[in-house]
Formats: structure tokens, sequence, C-alpha cells
């Protein structure tokens, strides 16, 4: 978890909040996969901003992305340590997906908001920057069908979460409940 998410125009603009230049040719693209590009907030001084990073690190053997990292145990890491330290970000999502284990995609996401904060991380690559979502326990609402969702950052730990001093208390914090349905059913 997680391997894919969703953005619309909606989660887009929301985000918008935080960061005016969001780009909305990004809203129609409904599904990002790993190694695509996404939107990616982070702070920039005193500032937010936004660009476009890829979705994975590459690992150390050059076989595949890492597209996630366990929030209890990124800091350890030593492929992680730094960039969490140093670059954390929020990348803006409408939701994310599960796979049940018939195999039917399902769709998570908030009802009371248009947009969830994803937790993560970056660091500078060849042609551009490239982000990993850190994932956490599942909280009650996700554990049927799936052991890890997710860390998503509420909009009031915003702050928080790119403080150098308060943000390592939101590794710990049990995400707030979710919704779900069938993907076909949420697109």
């Amino acid at each position: 978890m997680c391997g894919r998410f969703f953005i619309d125009e909606q989660s887009i603009r929301k985000a918008e909040n935080l960061v005016k230049m969001i780009d909305l040719s990004l809203a129609g693209r409904r599904e990002i996969f790993p190694s695509q590009k996404a939107p990616v907030i982070f702070k920039q001084g005193e500032e937010y901003a936004e660009e476009l990073f890829s979705w994975g690190f590459s690992r150390f053997d050059k076989k595949g992305l890492m597209i996630n990292a366990r929030s209890e145990t990124a800091l350890e890491r030593k492929m992680f340590r730094k960039s969490l330290l140093e670059r954390r970000c929020l990348i803006p999502a409408a939701g994310f997906y599960e796979w049940d284990r018939e195999k039917n995609k399902i769709a998570f996401f908030k009802e009371t908001s248009p947009v969830i904060f994803m937790a993560g991380f970056y660091k500078p690559d060849q042609d551009s920057s490239r982000f990993v979502i850190l994932t956490t326990q599942a909280n009650r609402s996700v554990r049927g069908i799936h052991e890890r969702m997710p860390m998503i950052i509420e909009e009031r730990h915003i702050e928080d979460w790119f403080g150098n001093e308060t943000f390592e208390h939101l590794l710990h914090i049990e995400p707030e409940s979710l919704s779900h349905v069938a993907a076909e059913a949420k697109n």
C-alpha cells in the first residue's frame, strides 16, 4: 500500500488554498500510477510551493521503484532518513485505491473534504525530483481491506508536518476514518 491514488478537479481546487499554482491540467487525470508525475506540495522558505514530481525512488539495485515508506521505520532507514528530515511534502489526492481479497478495486476517500493530504518526502533526481508516500497501520475504516494505508495529514496539522521540531509526533497518529466504495462506483 499505497499503490495508486486519484485526483480530480475538486481535490486540486481545495489544494490551491495552500498553493496557487497547481497545474489544473492534471485535474482530469483520475488515476496516478507509480513512476508517473503528480503534484506535490512542499515548503520553500516560508511559502508553500508545488511542482510535478515522479512517484518512486529508484531502488539501490536499480530494479524497480520504492513507492512507499513505513512511517514507523522511515527515520531508521538510510535510504529515507535525510529526505524525511529535510524534504517533507504533501501529495494532494481525492483518495487512494486498495484491492480486497477478491481483487476488487476499492476507492477510499473523505466524505467531508474533496482532498486528502498524503504525507511524503522527496529527493532531487537527474531530471526531476521524486517522492515517496509514507504509510501507516490501517485505521478501522481500511483494516478490513488492507493492513496499511497512506499517512494522512489533516489540515490542522499541516504546519506541524513542515515544522522541523514538530513533525515526528505525526508519524504515530492514526488517520481519521474514511469512506469507501467499489472504484467503479466512485468514478
